[in-house]
């Protein structure tokens, strides 16, 4: 179905459901699910549309060239060898922190530091390898054994600004990256004081 709108621009509207033998009401089957795929839709040197998704109704909608973000987090901001250099420089303040370096069983934290690092690049759009080799991430119930109060908050978020400010990030990579530790930090505190 067509119609028209002023300036002759043309919307396309669904068709009507109808009824189908085999389904209790007229609602028909539940509504599909949008499909998109990355398709250009004509050649040339610079496509116009990005992306042609399927609506529920079956129509066709193409979403501009610029209106979906091409790269997650992880890729913006450098991928692994950042994630890397962030938790290297993190725990090279935690062995020096007689407070923080209690809360780790490990004598070595080389296995803690793998455990943070892969769990970070998952969280922002890496590999899944985190998961794949430990599960749920279930943060909260992986530190319960241990005592984090407000002390262990701040001398974390402390080591942890140092290792942000030493990636050099752009602004708002900063901020957003900053933004998550500080909120994570504040959901681990499990102990008053």
């Amino acid at each position: 179905m067509r119609a028209g709108r002023p300036g002759g621009a043309a919307l396309f509207a669904p068709e009507p459901r109808r009824l189908r033998a085999g389904y209790p009401s007229s609602a028909g089957p539940a509504p599909r699910r949008f499909r998109a795929r990355f398709v250009p839709a004509r050649q040339g040197p610079t496509p116009r549309v990005l992306v042609r998704g399927v609506c529920d109704h079956g129509g066709v909608t193409d979403i501009p060239r610029g209106s979906v973000e091409q790269q997650t987090f992880y890729e913006q901001v450098g991928g692994e060898e950042t994630f890397r250099r962030l938790v290297h420089r993190f725990y090279e303040g935690v062995a020096g922190d007689p407070d923080l370096r209690a809360m780790y069983p490990e004598e070595d934290l080389g296995p803690a530091e793998e455990r943070l690092r892969l769990f970070l690049i998952q969280y922002w759009g890496g590999p899944r390898t985190y998961s794949d080799e430990r599960g749920h991430p279930r943060l909260r119930m992986r530190h319960a054994p241990f005592q984090v109060d407000r002390a262990a908050h701040d001398a974390w978020l402390r080591h942890m600004r140092a290792a942000v400010d030493d990636l050099g990030l752009a602004p708002e990579h900063e901020r957003q990256l900053w933004d998550y530790l500080v909120y994570a930090a504040a959901s681990m505190v499990n102990t008053p004081g």
